[in-house]
């Protein structure tokens, strides 16, 4: 093997290990910034949602456990916020399963699983910058019919964007989340205060993520022939558009392409 060929191998091996985001050709002219992590960003923890989500009851305590403090208000709301991610995203992956009984419910039932569908697909928008917080260096995937600079100048100008957005939208939900408390009389579970709790986290943990990538990520740079694939897909018809984007998201295993680029691409 050649020097430059074990200097490029060496360089591959390096990278595997940093988060990698892709800027997606999603239309002419347009491009969304995505990537796919297994860790969890609001806990920490690796595999699914709800893996470590919820606190583990006294009755499920083993006999001889040492007994557990008292949890405070606000370590409460960060299990409850915890759970509510959990079954946001358990009811997203249900939402739309055929084999799921359509029972009728209360207005209250429905307001609820709303709320939960919404934070569903802020979650799946926020994720995202909510990993990129903790990444030293990072790898930005780009269509190789542009350049380099392009590609960085589009990604840093999303980072901008989502700075700005998430720092004026948690100032204006810190304050409906404390006119929330009002709600605690109502008998029933708080959703609408737990709604702003969410939104005030991830308006938090975005502008951080998106901060943090501007100003202290180390960003390398990938082109990749694949993604340049993507730019006319959108106007493609729906079953060559899925063909098409379900092949590139097989080539660079991307599980949730799909569902992305019919979202960013085709809802507009």
């Amino acid at each position: 093997m050649q020097a430059p060929d074990r200097a490029r191998t060496r360089k591959r091996l390096c990278y595997r290990n940093f988060m990698e985001v892709f800027l997606i050709p999603v239309g002419l002219g347009r491009h969304e910034l995505y990537c796919e992590v297994r860790e969890d960003p609001a806990t920490g923890s690796t595999g699914s949602p709800q893996a470590g989500s919820g606190s583990q009851s006294q009755a499920g305590s083993r006999p001889g456990d040492a007994p557990k403090a008292p949890v405070g208000r606000l370590e409460r709301m960060r299990i409850r916020l915890r759970e509510m991610i959990a079954d946001a995203e358990a009811e997203s992956r249900g939402a739309h399963d055929p084999r799921r009984p359509r029972a009728q419910h209360g207005w209250m039932h429905r307001v609820r699983q709303r709320v939960l569908r919404y934070v569903a697909e802020r979650i799946a928008e926020q994720r995202l910058l909510w990993h990129l917080r903790r990444q030293a260096e990072a790898i930005l995937v780009f269509p190789e019919d542009m350049t380099e600079t392009d590609a960085m100048r589009v990604m840093r100008g999303f980072l901008e964007r989502d700075l700005t957005v998430h720092r004026r939208w948690l100032m204006v939900d810190s304050v409906l989340l404390v006119l929330s408390g009002a709600l605690v009389v109502v008998p029933g579970p708080n959703i609408i205060g737990f709604y702003f709790l969410f939104r005030v986290v991830g308006h938090y943990l975005s502008m951080r993520g998106a901060r943090h990538g501007l100003q202290k990520v180390s960003w390398h740079t990938r082109p990749n022939s694949a993604l340049k694939t993507l730019r006319g897909a959108a106007t493609m018809e729906p079953p060559a558009r899925e063909q098409q984007v379900r092949h590139v998201a097989m080539e660079l295993r991307l599980q949730h392409l799909v569902q992305f680029f019919e979202r960013t691409a085709v809802a507009p």
